[in-house]
């Protein structure tokens, strides 16, 4: 018995781990639509809460997100930002998707991703308010004009990430490695 709990640890970790850098990587995927640019980080770190749960997936969406910023060149404030948002995206996620069904599943997608663009554009307001001291009026600019690439690359992963996961289900499930990650 001791050692399938280990065995299921090392497969947590491992897949905590690939998915982290499935994240990152995807990250710097993007591609320019509808007078904006996508990027697949939001679509893998849905997938990640799909895959692993609630932690694992937090830790693969946060951590993979943060070594972005971190290869990017962005501030250790920021970084330790992406990760905590990230974070919540993917929990968030897998908390509600972890109800079992379809319809669980597409409302974990929208609740995460949703839950991601409300936490940047809080991050964005008290960055530009409070850190740069911007006026009001800059700020509420700033914000209206980051919110509609930040609600598309929400749609796209609340599109891409369930398909992703139901292709990879049954996969994963005949190898037994869903029950192993989560």
């Amino acid at each position: 018995m001791k050692s399938n709990k280990k065995s299921n640890s090392v497969y947590k970790i491992t897949f905590t781990a690939l998915m982290a850098a499935i994240v990152c990587v995807a990250t710097f995927c993007r591609f320019p639509l509808l007078e904006s640019k996508v990027h697949l980080g939001n679509t893998a770190c849905l997938l990640s809460g799909f895959l692993l749960g609630p932690v694992g997936g937090g830790l693969a969406a946060g951590i993979g997100s943060m070594l972005n910023d971190l290869v990017s060149g962005y501030g250790l404030d920021e970084c330790l930002v992406t990760f905590v948002s990230k974070y919540v995206m993917a929990m968030v996620c897998a908390l509600v998707a972890g109800k079992g069904t379809k319809r669980f599943a597409a409302a974990g997608a929208v609740l995460g991703a949703l839950s991601y663009v409300a936490l940047y554009m809080c991050k964005t307001f008290v960055y530009r308010r409070f850190v740069y001291g911007y006026p009001i009026e800059a700020v509420w600019a700033t914000m209206m004009s980051k919110l509609p690439a930040s609600l598309l690359n929400a749609a796209f992963a609340i599109i891409v990430a369930p398909i992703l996961y139901a292709a990879l289900r049954p996969a994963l499930e005949k190898a037994d490695l869903l029950r192993k990650m989560k």
